[in-house]
């Protein structure tokens, strides 16, 4: 599986959680909807098949990121010193 780009997975999280407040806090057909789409959207982000899944996977995916970036931090140090 490709990876996404840390902004990428990180927007369609934000517009995940918009949607998903917006709906609990007045469901309509329109908020029914776009809880929809952006649930499908992250969940193929993610290569998963559940909100609860893809959520799973996003916070690993966010934190191999970060330790990914620290790491790079580190080499870039080690090189510089």
């Amino acid at each position: 599986m490709l990876l996404p780009a840390e902004k990428e997975l990180r927007a369609v999280l934000a517009r995940f959680a918009d949607a998903r407040f917006r709906h609990d806090l007045q469901p309509t057909g329109h908020s029914s909807r776009e809880l929809e789409d952006t649930s499908g959207t992250l969940c193929g982000i993610t290569g998963t098949r559940s909100v609860d899944e893809a959520l799973t996977v996003a916070d690993a995916l966010l934190e191999q990121l970060r330790a990914d970036r620290c790491a790079d931090r580190k080499t870039t140090q080690s090189l510089a010193a």
